[in-house]
């Protein structure tokens, strides 16, 4: 089996550099705290080792293959980014002017149940996200042996991809952390919560009518 690795390795960069849901996703979380950021990391890339099981078993060949699968998978990824920008907005709507709630101690219950909502975030995010799954039809493929067992080379590519994605988000999440004392100001929370509140339903809009 002779995969590419050093190619592949170069496009999972540069499809990480677009920012797209799973970007916007790990942000606004990672702006409110970085253990949050982290979670939405993990969920998001969690999410994505479902896309590459089911290439690895051809489950998003057939999806592909069939419309009404596909457009409901679409619709539903839309559907969400749009409920998160809603969210976002009605966050800023009711944020008051005091400081940041998120500045204050949290219970450790509290922490809990907060990242467990970024985690899930990330996960639904990137599961309803159909470019991801396209990814593994359209550009996977490339990158795999014939004379190899396809489900072995996907499995691998798809761990590379996961463990760059990692890396990547924990690297953003490193970023945003830095500049969380501009973010954490209440005036600026707002403004932030209202920007990706609209991107979030910008790319929901785009998501469900991109053919």
């Amino acid at each position: 089996m002779s995969v590419d690795l050093a190619g592949f390795l170069g496009v999972v960069l540069l499809a990480y550099l677009v920012p797209g849901p799973d970007f916007l996703v790990v942000v606004r979380a990672a702006a409110r705290r970085a253990a949050l950021g982290r979670a939405a990391a993990l969920g998001a890339q969690t999410g994505l080792c479902v896309h590459v099981c089911a290439a690895a078993l051809g489950l998003s060949a057939i999806a592909a293959r069939s419309a009404l699968a596909f457009t409901v998978i679409k619709l539903a990824g839309a559907a969400y980014l749009v409920y998160l920008g809603v969210r976002a907005l009605l966050d800023a709507r009711r944020r008051s002017p005091e400081p940041d709630r998120t500045q204050r101690p949290a219970s450790v219950k509290g922490a809990a149940v907060r990242r467990r909502d970024s985690f899930t975030e990330g996960f639904v995010t990137n599961v309803l996200n159909p470019k991801a799954a396209l990814f593994f039809l359209s550009v996977v493929p490339h990158f795999v042996d014939r004379g190899g067992s396809p489900t072995g080379q996907i499995l691998l590519l798809g761990a590379v991809d996961v463990v760059v994605g990692v890396a990547y988000w924990l690297a953003l999440v490193g970023v945003a952390d830095r500049l969380r004392a501009v973010f954490g100001r209440s005036a600026w929370r707002r403004r932030w919560e209202r920007i990706s509140g609209c991107l979030f339903i910008a790319v929901g809009v785009g998501v469900a009518t991109a053919e």
